[in-house]
């Protein structure tokens, strides 16, 4: 009725659905941001534009941070080069640099985990920047509050 590659196959099948549970129990709080707008923001891709945050609080506390970035990459003389999470008061809460342009790569997301976030902060903004305009671009504001809870029923 039932031969070893069907078997073989379902194996795998339920090998990945308890990785995908076990990495989901570990990694509870997942959410996406919102696009912050600020009047002096420009949406020129001469600065870098976060277009999308993906952040999961994890296990212990912190925070991982998945940004999107765009930006005309030039080369190595106007490339973006890093975003950062800051509270509401301009204080920076974690950074993530990054050390070369992605000219055929638009736009290309980066990771960053193990930020301290304190639990006295409801939301934070990440902000992309560029070596030639610094800051400047469109922001996101994620509200820590809205973190919904993943689970698998």
């Amino acid at each position: 009725m039932y031969n070893k590659s069907h078997l073989a196959f379902v194996s795998v099948l339920l090998f990945l659905c308890l990785i995908s549970v076990t990495s989901q129990a570990a990694n509870p709080k997942v959410f996406s941001g919102e696009f912050l707008p600020k009047a002096n923001d420009s949406s020129s891709l001469e600065f870098a534009q976060v277009t999308r945050v993906d952040a999961t609080q994890q296990a212990g506390g912190s925070w991982c941070f998945d940004v999107s970035v765009r930006h005309n990459d030039q080369g190595w003389d106007h490339y973006a080069n890093g975003w950062e999470v800051i509270d509401l008061a301009g204080n920076q809460l974690g950074v993530r640099e990054l050390s070369h342009p992605h000219v055929n790569e638009q736009p290309f997301t980066r990771s960053q985990c193990y930020i301290t976030i304190p639990t006295t902060i409801s939301k934070v903004i990440i902000r992309a920047k560029c070596n030639k305009h610094d800051f400047g671009g469109k922001s996101v504001l994620v509200v820590l509050s809205d973190a919904k809870s993943v689970s698998k029923s």
